[in-house]
C-alpha cells in the first residue's frame, strides 16, 4: 500500500507536490523491499467520501502517473476511496495503471455512517471497456471488512459470483484493518480460477500459515510508521515472504 496523506480539498492537505513526494518516497522504499506492486490509495481524505469529488478524481490521477512513471519494478494500482471504482478505472486508464481495488463488487452491505451502498458490477465492467481500459484488472473485495452484510449468504457464494461476474482476483478480509482473515476463509474462496488475495491483516507472524491458502496478499497497516513505510517491517515480512 501507499497511503496517501490528505488531497487538495481537505483542511490538511500540503498540497499536490507533497502527496506526489510522499508516494514516490514509498515507491521507492517498496520496490527496494521486494514487492511486486503498489496500490495508492487516498487513505487519509477523511472523512471518506462515497464517491470521488472532480479534485479528488484530478489529485490521484497526477500522482498515479507520477508513481507509474517512476516504477521501475513493480506494477501499479490505484483505489479511491470510498466506493467509486469507476473514478478508480478512469484515473487508471489515464495515469497508466494496472490495476483497481474495488470494496464493494458483488455483494450488498451497508455501513451505519453510510447506509447501503451500490453495486452494478456488470457496468463497471462495460464502463471499462467504454473507456478502452479492458487490460486494467479489477481486484474485487468479497463481503469485505467493516461492513454488513445485507443479504446473508456463504463466503463461498460470494467468491462464486464475483468470479461470474468478471472479477480478475478476489480480495477477503479480516473484520477491520490490521485484522487477517482466517486460512479457511481464504480457502473457501478459492477454486473458481481466479487469484485470491489477504485484504488485511498480514504480517511476518502470520504470512507463513496465510500465504499458504492464497494466491497473494495486499499490504498497509503492519509496515507503515506514522503514515510512511517502514524499512524494517517490510524487510521482516519480506523475509517471511521469501521463505
Amino acid at each position: 500500500m501507499i497511503h496517501l496523506p490528505p488531497l487538495p480539498g481537505y483542511p490538511d492537505s500540503g498540497g499536490i507536490k507533497h502527496a506526489i513526494q510522499h508516494a514516490v518516497a514509498d515507491l521507492r522504499a517498496l520496490e527496494e523491499g521486494g514487492v511486486d506492486g503498489v496500490l495508492i490509495e487516498n487513505e487519509y481524505d477523511r472523512p471518506h467520501r462515497i464517491t470521488a469529488a472532480h479534485e479528488t478524481i484530478a489529485a490521484m490521477t497526477s500522482i498515479t502517473r507520477a508513481v507509474v512513471q517512476e516504477s521501475e519494478t513493480v506494477v501499479v494500482g490505484c483505489e479511491i476511496l470510498l466506493n467509486d471504482p469507476k473514478a478508480s478505472l478512469a484515473v487508471a486508464s489515464m495515469a497508466g495503471a494496472r490495476f483497481i481495488r474495488t470494496d464493494y463488487f458483488v455483494d450488498r452491505m451497508t455501513r451505519p455512517e453510510y447506509g447501503e451502498f451500490a453495486i452494478d458490477p456488470d457496468a463497471l465492467l462495460e464502463y471499462r471497456s467504454s473507456i478502452g481500459a479492458d487490460d486494467v484488472l479489477v481486484l474485487a473485495d468479497i463481503q469485505v471488512k467493516y461492513a454488513t452484510m445485507v443479504e446473508s449468504r456463504a463466503l463461498r457464494e460470494s467468491a462464486e459470483l464475483a468470479y461470474r461476474k468478471g472479477a480478475d482476483a478476489l480480495i477477503v478480509t479480516g473484520e477491520a484493518s490490521g485484522d487477517a482473515p482466517a486460512a479457511e476463509h481464504l480457502r473457501d474462496a478459492a477454486g473458481t480460477g481466479v487469484p485470491v488475495l489477504i485484504g488485511s491483516g498480514l504480517k511476518s507472524a502470520n504470512a507463513e500459515a496465510l500465504l499458504a491458502a492464497c494466491d497473494g496478499a495486499i499490504v498497509g497497516t503492519s509496515l507503515m510508521q506514522d503514515r510512511s513505510v517502514d524499512n524494517d517491517a517490510l524487510e521482516l515480512l519480506m523475509s517471511c515472504v521469501k521463505r
